[in-house]
């Protein structure tokens, strides 16, 4: 059963949740600031692998120090992603039935770590490909040396794309969980989500065919993964649904109490009127 919460404890619970998550990543990132450096490095080192001189530009007079600075906030943000999802997860919980309460624990794991996969996969595979396409295109007379910050932009914006891009299993699954739709509707629009997966390929990477593959197979492969998991949970009726159930129930029970009160009327009248003629 679902527990009904009146609005206002609704919102007493978002207050708490979003200033919990804030607490979350302020001490994140209280411990990481001291490592700023470390972090840049760590962060700018698949494009300073494909840089001559291995350096990059800052044009910014303060990017020196905010590029560090947004990247131990964002990295702050990432490390803090399990206790979000829970916090998330567990704000939802008043609205799921209890058996779909025992799913939010394998589910914030699962989609925990299909988004560290996602950011890893971004970060060694994704990324050396791009840069070496970047570096090697454009005149010979341009000398190729980003701009930190606009580094930085683009590494959060493709990265997090990758994080979100691994998480169709777990989407598929709570689509189908929740009645949205089935396995079978999405089984006949694969082909659909295929063309689908190569335009977000062709959406996130530059525009060579080896780092849209990259990104395509993989969301296609997880599409797939998820529609083999899917059966294994059990599928939410739809309120309109259940009411079906009950008043077909109800129909065809021949024990319900409005059907014997008439059939004894019945019988009554028909025991008055054989009365008389005895």
């Amino acid at each position: 059963m679902k527990n009904k919460m009146p609005i206002v404890q609704h919102l007493v619970e978002l207050r708490s949740t979003l200033l919990r998550s804030i607490i979350a990543i302020a001490l994140l990132f209280a411990a990481l600031f001291p490592f700023s450096e470390d972090i840049y490095s760590f962060i700018a080192a698949p494009i300073l692998a494909v840089i001559p001189g291995s350096n990059l530009i800052a044009i910014g007079v303060i990017s020196p120090f905010l590029t560090p600075l947004k990247m131990s906030l964002i990295l702050a943000i990432y490390l803090a992603l399990p206790y979000l999802l829970f916090k998330i997860w567990q704000f939802t919980a008043p609205a799921l039935y209890q058996h779909e309460k025992k799913l939010v624990l394998p589910l914030v794991i699962s989609s925990t770590v299909l988004f560290y996969a996602g950011l890893f996969f971004a970060f060694y595979i994704v990324f050396p490909v791009i840069f070496n396409f970047l570096s090697s295109v454009g005149p010979t007379s341009v000398e190729f040396a980003p701009d930190i910050q606009y580094y930085l932009d683009f590494i959060l914006k493709v990265s997090f794309a990758f994080g979100v891009a691994f998480e169709v299993p777990v989407a598929t699954i709570l689509l189908i969980m929740f009645n949205v739709t089935t396995v079978g509707q999405l089984k006949k629009n694969r082909p659909y989500i295929i063309i689908g997966a190569f335009v977000i390929g062709m959406l996130l990477t530059p525009p060579d065919v080896i780092s849209q593959i990259l990104i395509a197979i993989p969301i296609w492969l997880l599409f797939e993964a998820g529609l083999m998991f899917a059966p294994m949970f059990k599928v939410r009726k739809n309120d309109k649904n259940l009411k079906d159930d009950q008043s077909t129930t109800n129909t065809n029970d021949w024990s319900d109490e409005a059907h014997n009160t008439m059939m004894d009327k019945i019988e009554s009248e028909m025991n008055k009127k054989n009365g008389p003629d005895k």
